[in-house]
């Protein structure tokens, strides 16, 4: 299978872009390189062709609606299928920073409260995408952790698939926190629409409440704040714990799967782990960030 790199420069030969001076951003689930003329390219990881898609799909949808989202670039077909490899080409941001508790809660509530067209064809939300292939690949953890890890997806699973009623189902961003809702100087902008999904709105309040909750890193007065901003508190609903432990898995597995490229983070994987096996004590537990 080819590298990032590689997929990048066959792609933009393909539809007449210049990558000889890209300029990596980051690598973590994709890989992102900054092209001249402030273009942005998004890799993906092999067979992930699929949720490219809908993050062109999704993005066009979304400035038709007047969702402040971040814009898929024009005159280029999309995406640009390499070798399993899918290649995005977006408009790059001005400056910005992570979106504040009201800047989340309001686009989140404008999100929810969408009407997604039929020929959108958005996927139904995924909560458990990838995490088998993350947990059975991993070298971080030994065979017993991968089989208590395993046991643990599919109980969640099972549990997912009976969830209790709660709130309508609708659009949801399918990864929300503030640095996917940023703030620039003209206002919020949301970013990373590849988990884009039809489910239930709680997974991504979910998102935001362990934040406060199990990592420690949302005060109590930005957690109140967010819950009235919005008009609903996720804890309070009968289903809540099996999306904050499926939020939890996917923190450990990602940990684990950028320990694989980056030992230096075995660590912080390892301790993740311990954390939801029960051997660090009580929520929150302050998780140090990885790329």
């Amino acid at each position: 299978m080819i590298d990032a790199v590689t997929a990048l420069m066959r792609a933009c030969q393909q539809v007449g872009l210049d990558a000889m001076d890209a300029e990596l951003i980051r690598a973590g689930e994709n890989t992102l390189y900054r092209l001249p003329g402030r273009v942005v390219a998004r890799v993906t990881r092999p067979g992930q062709g699929a949720a490219a898609a809908t993050e062109v799909r999704v993005s066009r949808w979304l400035q038709q609606t007047g969702v402040p989202v971040v814009q898929v670039l024009t005159g280029v077909p999309q995406p640009v299928e390499v070798e399993g490899r899918a290649v995005t080409f977006w408009r790059e941001l001005p400056d910005h920073h992570e979106g504040s508790v009201d800047q989340v809660a309001d686009i989140l509530r404008q999100i929810h409260g969408l009407q997604a067209p039929a020929e959108l064809a958005l996927p139904p939300l995924a909560p458990f995408v990838r995490l088998e292939e993350r947990i059975t690949e991993t070298e971080v953890f030994d065979g017993e952790e991968r089989d208590w890890l395993l046991k643990h997806l599919h109980g969640l699973t099972q549990q997912y698939e009976n969830l209790p009623a709660g709130l309508s189902r609708a659009a949801v961003h399918g990864d929300a926190w503030g640095g996917n809702i940023v703030a620039t100087a003209a206002g919020p902008v949301v970013l990373d629409l590849e988990r884009f999904a039809y489910g239930p709105p709680e997974w991504d309040l979910t998102s935001i409440a362990v934040d406060h909750f199990t990592f420690g890193s949302m005060s109590a007065t930005a957690w109140h704040r967010f819950c009235t901003r919005y008009g609903y508190e996720v804890t309070q609903w009968a289903g809540y714990t099996v999306l904050r432990d499926a939020r939890e898995l996917r923190k450990v597995t990602f940990a684990a799967q950028m320990a694989d490229q980056q030992p230096h983070l075995s660590g912080q994987a390892r301790y993740r782990l311990a954390c939801i096996r029960g051997e660090q004590g009580p929520r929150p537990w302050h998780w140090t960030p990885v790329p």
